[in-house]
C-alpha cells in the first residue's frame, strides 16, 4: 500500500526526517534541536476486553508504546476513537477516562482528539514524545554478541481470543489483562541506561514478526532460547485447543520462511511465538557486557525483565 507513495518524501529533502515511511521504526521521528527529537505515533484497536475502563486503559498503554520503543518520553496526546451511535454514553465515557487515566500514569496531557460513527468501537492516541538524539532507539541497531531482553510475556492474541470465544474464566485472563495495562516507561529507562543498541515493541506482528525487522534493519540474525521467553498463564493449554486470532496465521505465513523451528517442536508452541500481541512488552539488544548489569538494576528496582536470546551473523532467526 506504500510503494505508491515511497518516492514523495526523499529523504535528502527532508533531512529533519530522521525515521519516516521508508524505515521500519515504531514512531516517525523529527529532528528539533541538536539535543532533541520529536517521536510521533499514533494507534487504535477495537476492544479486546469486556470491560470499557480497562480496554481505554490498554489502548492507551498500546499507543504510548511506540514512544518508548524509540527512548523516548511522552509528554502529549490526542484522543481517536469510534463509536456507534447506540453506544451508551456512559459506556464512551468510561473507555476515555480509561485512556485519561493511563496517560496521567504516564506524565501525558491529553489535549483533544477526534471521533466519527462506526459499527465496531475503536479507540487509541496519538502520541508526542521527546527523544534525546544521543540516545535514539531504533530497530536496526543491533550487532552480533549483543543479548536480547523481554519486557512483559506473550501470549496475549490467544488469551483475548478466548475472552471472545468464552473458552477463559475472567478471574483466568486478570494477569494478562493486568499486564496489558502496564507501561513500558520503565523497561525503556533501563535500555537507554545500560546502552541498548536497537528495541521495539512487540505487537500485531507477534514476537518472532517484529524480531525479523529488526534483524532485517540489523543485517543481522537472532538466536531464541524457547525455554526462556516468558508466557501469559493458560496461553498453552489455549494454544493446544488452536485459539489463536486472525492475524497470528497471517503472521505465520509472512515471517514463517525467515526462521528456523527445532524439528521436533510442536506446531502449536511455534503459532504462539507469530501471536498477533496487544500493548507488549519491549523487546531490546544490549551490549553483551552490559546484559548483566541490566537484569541487576531490573532486579534492584522489581522492574520484570527476562533475557530471551541473542544477535548472530546468521541472517536468519533460529528457535532452540
Amino acid at each position: 500500500m506504500l510503494r505508491p507513495i515511497k518516492d514523495f518524501f526523499p529523504s535528502e529533502e527532508y533531512p529533519d526526517l530522521l525515521a519516516g515511511i521508508n524505515q521500519p521504526d515504531d514512531a516517525a521521528l523529527w529532528k528539533l534541536d541538536e539535543q532533541r527529537g520529536l517521536a510521533i505515533t499514533t494507534d487504535f484497536f477495537t476492544p479486546i476486553v469486556d470491560d470499557p475502563f480497562d480496554y481505554g486503559l490498554i489502548a492507551a498503554a498500546n499507543s504510548l508504546s511506540d514512544i518508548y520503543a524509540m527512548g523516548g518520553t511522552p509528554f502529549l496526546a490526542l484522543n481517536i476513537a469510534a463509536f456507534p451511535p447506540q453506544l451508551p454514553v456512559e459506556i464512551a465515557a468510561e473507555i476515555l477516562r480509561g485512556g485519561a487515566e493511563k496517560a496521567r500514569e504516564a506524565g501525558v496531557v491529553i489535549a483533544g482528539g477526534h471521533t466519527i460513527q462506526d459499527k465496531e468501537p475503536k479507540y487509541g492516541l496519538v502520541a508526542l514524545g521527546f527523544v534525546p538524539l544521543d540516545h535514539i532507539l531504533t530497530k536496526s541497531g543491533m550487532q552480533p554478541g549483543d543479548v536480547l531482553l523481554m519486557s512483559k510475556p506473550i501470549g496475549s492474541g490467544v488469551i483475548s481470543s478466548a475472552i471472545k470465544a468464552e473458552k477463559i474464566q475472567p478471574e483466568d485472563a486478570a494477569e494478562t489483562i493486568e499486564w496489558m495495562k502496564r507501561l513500558n516507561q520503565d523497561a525503556a529507562s533501563l535500555a537507554v541506561k545500560h546502552g541498548a543498541r536497537a528495541a521495539t515493541d512487540i505487537t500485531g506482528f507477534s514476537l518472532l514478526g517484529h524480531a525479523w525487522e529488526m534483524a532485517e534493519a540489523s543485517g543481522a540474525g537472532l538466536r531464541f532460547n524457547f525455554d526462556a521467553i516468558p508466557l501469559y498463564p493458560h496461553t498453552t493449554r489455549l494454544a493446544g485447543e488452536w485459539c489463536f486470532p486472525g492475524g497470528t496465521f497471517n503472521n505465520a505465513e509472512f515471517f514463517g520462511p525467515h526462521i528456523v523451528f527445532p524439528e521436533k517442536m510442536a506446531k502449536e508452541a511455534q503459532m504462539i511465538l507469530f501471536d498477533a500481541q496487544t500493548s507488549g512488552g519491549l523487546l531490546f539488544a544490549v551490549p553483551s557486557e552490559e546484559a548483566g548489569q541490566c537484569e541487576k538494576a531490573a532486579q534492584k528496582e522489581s522492574i520484570p525483565l527476562w533475557r530471551v536470546g541473542d544477535v548472530t551473523e546468521s541472517g536468519i532467526i533460529e528457535i532452540i
